[in-house]
């Protein structure tokens, strides 16, 4: 079995280098959005935000060990999406750029997406978030007051998306945002931690179903808005991060949070066949993120990960106590571990991520892979 996985992978990074070298010079836009899983320095913007990672240990793997603000010792999965399509990295944040950038002949895209947030307007924003986010100082902040803004919620960030699409065909014309743009969506797991964790009355199957349509509204926003090929990429198996090991005393998974995963996945995948029964000219890929990490899990030495359960950088128990920071412990072999902090994964876990999402069989994406997506 060992030796089957080794030659799957080794196969899978091929294609993908060879995507890469033959990568079109007219490559399609890409618009990324989502929370921290695919956030490249939304949140470095917000002054009050808890939500950040523009410190270190974040980013000691990156060029210069520059902390960037990802949620992650290097690149994240948006990153390797966007080299595998022949990028260096993935597009700038969008608060970071002016509308002089929109004017460059090497324009390629936009990201919007930004830690914390959620498909539900108030996921993020309430002192709830603070069970997840951290601080670079020893002692946490308070929570965020009403008038602080501590994520871009997907509802704004489809609103800057409308911001660009107008700046741009103001500058170059309708042709540059066309049919052929990438969406990438990464986004969930925020509004299922913070259901999870409030105890809340409102019983699972209710809430699954206000945040599915919470999550249609926004893809029919895009829609209309020109929208026509998604990467959608799903909620991982939560409940195995270092933060949800360390409240099982035999620090296993907590499978009530990877029950709501799997049961997101099968709403989710529910949503896109519609929608793309509505709307005929919709194109997707749909990422089922839960597999492709509990494959990892289950089975990790033959994609070199010798550690599935601790984080590389944090503190207390598998590392899963305490945020990354400058005063978190580090690991040393980096490319060995699963999980960068107590949520998130390491670089090297992104780019297998990245790479499966691009090239997987229907286990892991279906109807299309990203690769097909891109071409269709």
């Amino acid at each position: 079995m060992a030796n089957k996985s080794w030659v799957v992978v080794s196969l899978v990074l091929c294609v993908a280098v060879a995507v890469v070298s033959s990568s079109d010079p007219g490559a399609p836009l890409i618009f990324v959005l989502g929370d921290s899983t695919a956030d490249v320095g939304t949140n470095n913007f917000l002054p009050t935000s808890t939500a950040r990672a523009n410190f270190p240990h974040n980013g000691i793997d990156f060029p210069s060990s520059k902390p960037t603000g990802r949620f992650s010792n290097g690149l994240n999965s948006a990153d390797f999406l966007a080299q595998i399509l022949g990028l260096r990295r993935s597009p700038p944040p969008f608060l970071s750029l002016k509308v002089k950038s929109l004017r460059k002949k090497r324009f390629s895209g936009v990201n919007f997406a930004s830690g914390g947030s959620g498909l539900l307007d108030i996921t993020g924003k309430t002192s709830l978030s603070l069970m997840k986010f951290g601080t670079p100082e020893k002692t946490p902040l308070a929570a965020p007051s009403i008038n602080q803004k501590n994520v871009v919620s997907l509802t704004e960030q489809i609103q800057q998306f409308a911001t660009v699409k107008r700046n741009l065909t103001a500058i170059k014309g309708r042709r540059k945002v066309t049919k052929k743009s990438l969406f990438f969506i990464s986004i969930g797991s925020n509004d299922l931690f913070e259901y999870y964790h409030s105890n809340s009355s409102i019983p699972k199957e209710e809430f699954l179903t206000s945040l599915l349509l919470a999550y249609e509204n926004h893809l029919k926003n895009l829609i209309d808005l020109g929208a026509r090929k998604f990467g959608i990429i799903s909620v991982a198996p939560i409940g195995c991060c270092p933060s949800q090991r360390i409240h099982n005393t035999a620090s296993g998974c907590l499978e009530d949070l990877n029950d709501l995963a799997v049961a997101f996945h099968g709403r989710l995948d529910a949503l896109m066949f519609k929608l793309s029964s509505e709307c005929k000219d919709i194109k997707y890929a749909l990422g089922n993120a839960f597999e492709m990490t509990i494959n990892v899990i289950q089975n990790p030495l033959p994609f070199n990960f010798t550690q599935v359960d601790a984080a590389c950088c944090g503190a207390g128990k598998l590392n899963g106590e305490s945020f990354c920071s400058p005063y978190a412990n580090l690991c040393l072999n980096r490319d060995n571990y699963l999980f960068w902090d107590l949520y998130h994964p390491t670089q090297a876990a992104s780019k297998l991520a990245a790479v499966t999402l691009f090239n997987g069989g229907p286990q892991f994406v279906t109807p299309i892979n990203f690769a097909q997506l891109a071409m269709a």
